[in-house]
């Protein structure tokens, strides 16, 4: 089969080729998918250059997120809960039955996940405890930006900063891949969202994903906007991926009793706390390392997918795909969505 398999470190278009490798078999408590999509997402470009937290020796085939459909199940390979929502993990009640008829995991199941083998490939192996029926509602470029982006947003406005309708909502990249899932999560949540993004196409974007405010942060300062809006108390939440000076900036609009939620650095650099001043204006800052929760908290993680298949059914949630490209355009996409050039989601399919 063909995997985009990083061979070298460096800049994807460096560190990236399109090689021929075997087709991989499932082990215990596997499943073989073959990949209809994959969502490119910023940690790509990082596993590109060496600079993830995870460092997989050379070579590995890259992609975090993927959907497609099962070809094979390995042994001990649990079934979808009874729900249809996805498969059993621990604390997870099941084996249960498929709600589209059948029992347990078997081949033609259309699925999503995060391939343990790397999604950017003709064929994955998921782990069955962290894999998920697709939601008929979508299409597989759409199933396959439904899971990473999606739970790290979930996690980050009712887990960590405990969101409350009513609320205000501040987030930063308003148009990426966390921010636009965050927009759709906190308008569903009865929130008001003021979504920050850089230029015209992105605050077209983050407004059709129905923030409430936007603001371009080339021609605007987001903490005078949050604070004419919110008659000087700022916002009651914060959803930060960027660090750096945006999240010293946030400290400034930040409301009494707000919580920061520090979900990544993409702008390279971390953002530097004083903590008198947290102190001072009652306000929290929280992290949230969402792949924790996978083996930590799991139940969790299913409970969240189920939450977001709702929303999805109710029309309320849908990822915004910009770009569907063809399995050669990967590392441009990855090389443009590191950048900061991207819209919403970019997706590879493997037979476009």
């Amino acid at each position: 089969m063909k995997a985009w398999q990083v061979t070298a470190l460096g800049a994807p278009s460096d560190a990236l080729e399109l090689v021929e490798v075997d087709d991989p078999k499932p082990g215990p408590g596997q499943l073989l998918v073959r990949v209809s999509s994959a969502a490119l997402s910023y940690p790509d470009a990082l596993f590109c250059r060496g600079e993830y937290q995870i460092k997989p020796p050379l070579p590995f085939t890259i992609g975090m997120e993927a959907a497609g459909e099962v070809v094979a199940v390995g042994p001990g390979a649990d079934g979808p809960s009874a729900d249809g929502s996805g498969a059993v993990g621990p604390g997870v009640d099941g084996p249960g039955v498929d709600s589209r008829g059948g029992d347990g995991w078997r081949p033609g199941l259309r699925v999503l996940g995060m391939p343990a083998s790397g999604g950017l490939a003709e064929l994955a192996l998921f782990e069955a405890a962290h894999t998920f029926l697709a939601p008929e509602q979508l299409d597989d470029d759409e199933a396959a930006a439904l899971h990473l982006n999606y739970q790290t947003a979930h996690f980050a406005l009712h887990r960590r900063a405990g969101l409350a309708a009513g609320e205000t909502v501040l987030v930063h990249a308003g148009a990426g891949g966390v921010g636009s899932a965050t927009i759709q999560l906190a308008k569903a949540a009865g929130a008001r969202v003021v979504a920050v993004v850089g230029g015209g196409r992105k605050a077209d974007a983050a407004k059709g994903l129905g923030a409430d405010v936007v603001v371009d942060r080339h021609t605007e300062d987001f903490v005078a906007v949050v604070k004419a809006l919110t008659d000087g108390r700022g916002a009651d939440v914060v959803v930060d991926p960027v660090g750096g000076e945006t999240f010293t900036r946030s400290t400034k609009c930040i409301a009494f009793e707000g919580r920061i939620v520090i979900i990544g650095f993409t702008s390279g650099t971390f953002g530097q706390l004083a903590t008198n001043h947290a102190l001072v204006k009652n306000y929290g800052v929280l992290g949230l390392h969402w792949g924790m929760y996978r083996f930590m908290v799991p139940e969790l993680v299913h409970e969240v997918q189920r939450e977001l298949d709702a929303l999805v059914a109710d029309g309320v949630v849908k990822p915004l795909i910009t770009e569907r490209l063809a399995m050669a355009d990967a590392p441009d996409g990855i090389t443009r969505l590191s950048a900061g050039s991207t819209i919403g989601r970019v997706v590879v399919s493997p037979h476009r």
